[in-house]
Formats: C-alpha cells, structure tokens, sequence
C-alpha cells in the first residue's frame, strides 16, 4: 500500500509558476500510474494530468496543455507537477492519485486506489 503527500502549494499571482510534489512512502512510486487532479469550490473533481509508470506516456486535460507538465523521479519516489502562466480558474485543491493498474484510462478517477490529502493553490488576478 502507498501513501502520497503532496506539497508545493500556496498563493500566487496571475501568470505565475508553482511546482507541486507528490512524495510516495510505502511502496515504491514506479509501480504505479500516477495522476494529478483538482477539485474547486462548488465544482467536481477534474482530471489534470496522468503519467505512466516509466514516464514514457503523459495525458493532460485541454485546460491545462501547453502550461503544466507532469514528470517522476521514480529515483526519489516522487511526482511533480510543474503549473505554469497560471490563471485564476486554476485554483483548486490538488491532488495526486496512484493506480496500481495499467495506463489505461488515466483520466478516470475510479481507477486510482490511492489519494493524497491535497495541497491548495490560489491564483490572484
């Protein structure tokens, strides 16, 4: 079983950069699929991004593309999610997630068994 804390959180203005970690503890992070996502105030959780267990394949949601970029140091047993030109509507509880399963469907929520606390981020405009 794993255990995720993330981290790197906090308040930033309009246009500027955040790097989010996911730290994994009990089981070494490379047996999983791992995947980002934010929940906002009076909205669902959405999909942020999803990386493959070697890092070979990535998804992210449209909103985000071009923006943020997910990677692992499987070395440090860690994900990152580096959040750039960040908006205001990109404020939300973030969360990392771990799927035990293939990269299949990283989208989905249902197909993480394990959830980190969240970390807030606020973007000023």
């Amino acid at each position: 079983q794993v255990q995720l804390v993330e981290s790197g959180g906090g308040l930033v203005q309009a246009g500027g950069s955040l790097r989010l970690s996911c730290a994994a503890s009990g089981r070494t992070v490379s047996s999983y699929t791992m995947g980002w996502f934010r929940q906002a105030p009076g909205k669902e959780r959405e999909f942020v991004a999803g990386i493959s267990r070697t890092g070979s394949m990535t998804s992210y949601a449209d909103s985000v593309k071009g923006r943020f970029t997910i990677s692992r140091d499987n070395a440090k047993n860690t994900v990152y999610l580096q959040m750039n030109s960040l908006k205001p509507e990109d404020t939300a509880v973030y969360s990392c997630a771990a799927s035990s399963g293939p990269y299949y469907r990283p989208t989905e929520p249902s197909i993480y068994g394990y959830w980190g606390q969240g970390t807030q981020v606020t973007v000023s405009s």
